[in-house]
């Protein structure tokens, strides 16, 4: 119980950060082509409890966190917040502006795996390592949680971000075609994941955007 309690410590907050700032990225390029909708559900904050789900970004990441712990396998984390809504039909170009609504979140989620690889290293650089391992363990932690939270995002499935950049990208009928997946997007995905399918795809793709991150920072 202490090794969950010390990596639940680690992992709480980049975790939250990557979750719920991913929907408020959303919100917030929503409102910039022209949909008020998210911005009058007060979504559009960086105060994260505007966007928690007590079930997808508390219990179910504490869960499979201490799930993992138990069983040897890492801390292994997989959540959501609550969605943003968006009304595509008051955006200024509809289709076209789904696309940088869509890609937000996954860029967001980019951008603070930049931020954590850069506090991680000014931390092992400049201080005492009384401060520096717990900090880099966060920092490191965030690079994790957030390409591994784009990456996810990133695959070509409604209602994945991927998926509607891609039916923003395809000319008419495909796209209408891609976007009938979306009812079933999430059970696709779970069956993908549960059988391994989706590992053999994203685990690739973690890796090679995680390196890449740590590269530019000269680890």
């Amino acid at each position: 119980m202490n090794a969950f309690l010390a990596d639940l410590a680690v992992w709480a907050l980049p975790a939250l950060l990557a979750i719920t700032l991913h929907e408020a990225a959303h919100g917030y390029v929503a409102r910039a082509f022209g949909d008020p909708t998210a911005e009058r559900a007060g979504r559009i904050s960086l105060n994260p409890l505007r966007h928690v789900d007590p079930v997808g970004t508390l219990l179910v990441p504490a869960g499979i966190l201490l799930l993992s712990l138990l069983t040897g396998a890492g801390a292994l984390l997989f959540g959501w917040a609550k969605p943003v809504p968006i009304d595509p039909s008051r955006l200024r170009h509809p289709k076209r502006d789904m696309f940088w609504v869509a890609g937000a979140g996954p860029g967001i989620n980019l951008a603070m795996a930049l931020g954590w690889a850069l506090l991680f290293k000014l931390a092992l650089t400049f201080l005492p390592p009384f401060w520096a391992v717990p900090l880099a363990r966060m920092a490191d932690a965030g690079i994790s949680v957030n390409v591994a939270l784009m990456v996810l995002n990133l695959l070509p499935l409604p209602p994945l971000d991927g998926g509607r950049m891609l039916v923003s990208l395809l000319p008419p009928r495909p796209a209408w075609a891609l976007s009938q997946v979306e009812p079933y997007g999430i059970a696709i995905l779970l069956v993908a994941m549960l059988s391994g399918a989706a590992s053999s795809i994203l685990w690739p793709m973690f890796v090679a955007v995680r390196s890449t991150i740590l590269a530019t920072i000269g680890f």
